[in-house]
């Protein structure tokens, strides 16, 4: 079973938190398009670690929820990933790691791998400008529209993912000022990513986030839940509370974030201090 919801959610919820919190504490205000950008950029950062989790090519089918976004196309580029990570975990795995027949959770899903692809994809954006980020913005988007309706674009094929991501990135690209360098985008990859290994810490299998750092013996040491009280991947608790829970924040991080909704509740807060002095 796969997390793909629950990993593109967590991303769009942690995304407004922390422009919620960017904007109250250090009165960092983004316009709607950058809000919109942001999130949806994150929300499809929180699945691509599983990139390293490859299906059948040949058939197109199997493989992580990224693997199959964009059909036959991303299976290539997770069967190519999924083999370097395993060729990279048997170079640099310790006596002490166990064996592995597969690259699935290893180096994509490791604090390293996450600053590094987020540093990179803010450099690319910075460097490029708009030809790289509508790049960016058209693998990202079509990263969360699969992770977001999962079941919807299932039953319609990479096809709908690959025309959604295009017109919406384009459009994304039309809205966003000329002036910026766009590493705000290399900030989105990097918590996206970051957020994607902490939803698989509270699973079984957990993950390497600490990778090299020796933690018993072991490079490759996955860090998790005791398997007592840790969520089965696509498990009942992760479909009937987890997603909702975070569903409902996201939601409530779309409305906060509106500057009507902001502007009214300041408002109001204001009012209520004035006449109590």
């Amino acid at each position: 079973m796969v997390m793909g919801p629950t990993h593109a959610m967590s991303g769009a919820a942690l995304w407004l938190a922390g422009s919620a919190a960017a904007d109250i504490w250090f009165g960092i205000d983004q316009s709607s398009a950058e809000l919109v950008v942001g999130t949806i950029a994150c929300a499809g950062a929180a699945l691509y670690p599983d990139i390293d989790c490859a299906g059948k090519v040949t058939e197109n089918k199997g493989g992580s929820t990224v693997a199959r976004s964009f059909g036959v196309a991303s299976l290539l580029v997770a069967e190519v990933v999924e083999r370097l990570c395993y060729w990279f975990y048997l170079l640099t795995k310790s006596k002490q790691d166990k064996k592995r027949k597969n690259g699935h959770r290893t180096f994509t899903h490791t604090a390293v791998h996450a600053g590094l692809v987020g540093v990179g994809t803010g450099a690319l954006a910075a460097q490029f400008g708009k030809p790289a980020v509508i790049a960016i913005l058209f693998v990202l988007t079509g990263l969360a529209v699969r992770g977001l309706l999962a079941e919807t674009v299932a039953k319609k094929g990479w096809v709908v993912t690959t025309a959604v991501a295009l017109a919406a990135s384009y459009g994304m690209y039309r809205l966003l000022p000329d002036t910026r360098q766009y590493w705000i985008l290399g900030l989105a990859m990097g918590i996206g990513c970051f957020i994607h290994i902490l939803g698989d810490m509270i699973t079984k299998m957990g993950s390497p986030l600490f990778f090299p750092i020796p933690i018993k013996g072991r490079r490759w040491n996955d860090i998790g839940l005791p398997n007592a009280i840790a969520l089965r991947a696509g498990g009942k608790e992760e479909n009937r509370i987890l997603l909702p829970i975070l569903t409902v924040l996201v939601v409530i991080g779309m409305f906060w974030n509106l500057p009507e909704v902001q502007n009214l509740i300041f408002e109001q807060s204001s009012s209520g201090k004035g006449a109590a002095e």
